[in-house]
């Protein structure tokens, strides 16, 4: 069934744990999370970043992952991710997006201000939620390093941004990158923590791949509501399909393509477990 951000968010503040929201750039990566949402029984949101537009247009694979969330025995949030021009978000809500992301985050904090406040009032006419990013990880989405390095989000400035905006989550940087972690990640767990009380909103961690079970759970009890997560998914498609080649003549796509999809919603199943408590 077919929730919005604010909905989704609630559900894992009652149980004190957190949706992961998957990025699904293609149909194998919906039915995949999917799957493992309903094999668990938890909610979950699938995400389409901005970046992704070459690889799979929103006026594509929106409408597809709008009506596989009304069609799914579980509750699913569509979410836009790292958004950054008002004009694509514009499009996700006509599709019938439910959450959006606008990510300010290497703006200065003016204007990320000003960009975000636009952002709550487009999508309160659509009953969407809102999440927005302070701070900035010392990686892009997609993986490339931030130019700046990490800047963590301060928290009483989280306070101003978050009563100024309305916004309905915040996704602070607390030592977490996207893409693949090339040595353990430094966390500011405690950061989390205050942030949390401090604004009193769920809070969203980015850059969720290869962080460890225990870091999870600690975030988890500190505020974290929200965990993006793509990059090991992604990357467990991959080496099943390696894996496959490796080990037969394989002539047709359709069968790569379905043992990408099982690969990754292991990986997502394993991950949702760690975030539901399971």
């Amino acid at each position: 069934m077919l929730v919005n951000l604010v909905e989704i968010l609630k559900l894992a503040e009652e149980k004190k744990c957190a949706v992961g929201a998957f990025n699904t750039p293609n149909l194998e990566c919906v039915n995949a999370v999917l799957a493992a949402a309903e094999k668990l029984n938890v909610p979950v949101i699938i995400s389409h970043a901005e970046l992704h537009e070459e690889v799979s247009p929103l006026a594509k694979i929106g409408p597809v992952m709008v009506q596989a969330a009304k069609s799914a025995k579980v509750p699913i949030c569509v979410h836009l991710d790292h958004c950054e021009t008002l004009s694509y978000m514009q499009q996700a809500l006509d599709i019938g997006f439910t959450g959006v992301m606008y990510d300010g985050s290497t703006l200065p904090y003016d204007e990320n201000l000003a960009n975000t406040k636009k952002t709550v009032a487009m999508a309160k006419a659509y009953n969407c939620g809102v999440e927005a990013e302070l701070g900035a990880l010392a990686s892009r989405e997609g993986g490339a390093a931030n130019a700046s390095g990490p800047v963590y989000t301060d928290p009483d400035e989280a306070v101003s941004f978050c009563c100024e905006t309305g916004i309905d989550a915040l996704a602070p940087s607390f030592g977490t990158a996207h893409g693949i972690f090339k040595s353990k990640p430094v966390l500011d767990l405690d950061r989390v923590k205050v942030i949390a009380e401090k604004t009193g909103l769920p809070l969203v961690m980015h850059g969720g791949s290869g962080v460890s079970p225990e870091d999870y759970c600690t975030g988890i009890a500190n505020g974290l509501r929200k965990i993006n997560y793509y990059s090991y998914m992604s990357k467990a498609g991959t080496n099943a399909v390696k894996e496959l080649l490796a080990e037969e003549d394989v002539i047709f796509f359709h069968d790569l393509a379905l043992a990408a999809e099982k690969a990754m919603s292991a990986d997502v199943e394993k991950a949702m477990r760690v975030f539901a408590g399971l």
